[in-house]
């Protein structure tokens, strides 16, 4: 996909697997691949995207859900596989990766005329990373899988253009549904995941006239729906223009422009 302007589509959203697309003049980006690899595959072509044109895999944790297919597409596409260094000691699925390019959170890197900005969030993995991608005027803030919002978190994503974050479960669905006691104590901890309200109050502290969209991502199939979570933090938009979009499980969403 060539074009000038950043494009973003999540291809999956969930704890069966996650990954998001984005791209830029000559590069796109898989941000994770928690598909298997024929599956990833199938979900690009959905949207008329050769896995040939590919530029590279970044890697956010060890997860399965964000990892289940990164090997397997590294090296039928000889792509670079972006991760830290703990994070790659913690996978025990990657298999043998031809190219392998470590960064830190908290250390800035360019992938072809895209800034990545990766910084530490609170989750129950060994390096656990949130980041911003920036091309020229356009910043994409990119935090799920955490259990609280520092300050970190929020100045990193302050300013940006596109926002995909956490909105993991309704409260009140999580401690009526049928999780075990010790599984509802960790996604609601700090170590955890946000709720629809943790969401809600992120983007009414981030909103800005620069703020286009807002992707609301890794929804528990059980503990909430898509329909729950966009009605509440619709509410922090105050009927502004920003677009409001909620990432799909089971099908890739809409190819954002920005």
């Amino acid at each position: 996909m060539k074009n000038n302007s950043f494009c973003v589509c999540p291809l999956a959203s969930g704890s069966r697997g996650n990954s998001l697309f984005v791209s830029c003049n000559n590069s796109s980006i898989l941000i994770d691949a928690g598909l298997s690899g024929v599956e990833m595959e199938r979900r690009l072509g959905l949207l008329n995207i050769n896995p040939e044109s590919l530029t590279a895999i970044v890697i956010t944790h060890e997860h399965s859900d964000h990892i289940k297919g990164a090997g397997i597409l590294s090296r039928r596409y000889k792509l670079p596989l972006y991760i830290t260094p703990k994070t790659y000691g913690a996978c025990q699925s990657l298999g043998k990766i031809e190219d392998l390019r470590f960064f830190e959170c908290g250390t800035s890197f360019n992938i072809d005329q895209i800034r990545i900005n990766p910084f530490s969030i609170s989750h129950d993995a060994e390096d656990p990373a949130g980041m911003t991608l920036e091309h020229k005027d356009h910043k994409i803030g990119i935090a799920t899988d955490l259990g609280i919002v520092t300050n970190l978190v929020k100045d990193h994503l302050k300013g940006s253009s596109l926002l995909y974050l956490e909105s993991n479960h309704d409260p009140e669905m999580l401690m009526n549904g049928s999780y075990p006691w010790h599984l509802k104590q960790r996604i609601k901890g700090r170590m955890g995941h946000l709720s629809n309200l943790d969401a809600k109050i992120l983007v009414s502290e981030l909103k800005t006239e620069r703020l286009k969209h807002v992707v609301l991502a890794h929804l528990s199939e059980e503990n909430n729906n898509p329909q729950k979570a966009a009605r509440e933090v619709s509410e922090s938009l105050n009927g502004s223009q920003i677009g409001l979009h909620v990432a799909k499980p089971h099908e890739p969403g809409r190819l954002i422009r920005l």
